[in-house]
């Protein structure tokens, strides 16, 4: 099995950033998207990336900003990869000139292979829980069944994720990385570092347990 990637969403601290770098993320996710509990200025967001080491990712999330507001974010902030969770269509995502993740709310109307296939040219899909009125952050889980193994695009399993349940959605479904936010903070927005080695470990010991 390959290596399960890690994605710890909603850093608002670079003191955050630099605890899940250490740890061994791959990626943080900064969240520009004002009702958001875990939101950030461009102001925040560049003291975060000027505190991360090398090799993380730094995933931009946005909910139907304008062209402009994303625009202005991107002269601001080193951003490598988009991460879109509102209802922006391919010609939006893809209109910024970087890689993309597309982020499916998991309603009982959304078809994983029709969205795969629609968002072709998305580097992944996440998937995470529909609640209504919340586009994130939710800390709730769904039905990890209705993710189909045979789908033809990586798969960045969100929702709910926990120290404790990690392990058994990696074992579930088999997704290519893991999104966590909300599992690993002491308060909303502010990480918690021992939750975050705590995930990883946990991670990383499934990976190792898997033939």
């Amino acid at each position: 099995m390959a290596r399960t990637r890690v994605k710890i969403c909603g850093i608002t601290r670079p003191e955050d950033g630099v605890s899940a770098a250490l740890a061994g993320a791959d990626a943080i996710g900064l969240v520009f998207y004002p009702p958001s509990p875990r939101a950030v200025s461009v102001d925040a967001a560049r003291s975060v990336i000027r505190a991360l080491p090398p090799f993380v990712s730094r995933v931009g999330l946005f909910v139907n900003a304008g062209q402009a507001a994303i625009t202005d974010t991107l002269n601001r902030v080193a951003l490598d990869m988009l991460q879109f969770h509102g209802d922006e269509d391919v010609a939006e995502c893809e209109s910024y000139g970087l890689p993309y993740i597309k982020a499916l709310r998991m309603s009982e109307a959304v078809d994983l292979y029709e969205q795969a296939g629609h968002f072709r040219s998305a580097s992944a899909l996440l998937v995470d829980a529909w609640v209504e009125g919340l586009v994130g952050g939710t800390g709730r889980t769904f039905d990890w069944d209705r993710i189909p193994a045979d789908l033809d695009k990586p798969v960045i399993l969100a929702g709910g994720l926990t120290p404790e349940n990690v392990a058994q959605a990696i074992a579930r479904v088999r997704p290519y990385a893991v999104d966590v936010s909300g599992g690993v903070e002491s308060g909303k927005g502010i990480k918690s570092r021992d939750k975050i080695v705590s995930f990883i470990n946990e991670v990383t010991a499934t990976h190792h347990e898997q033939p």
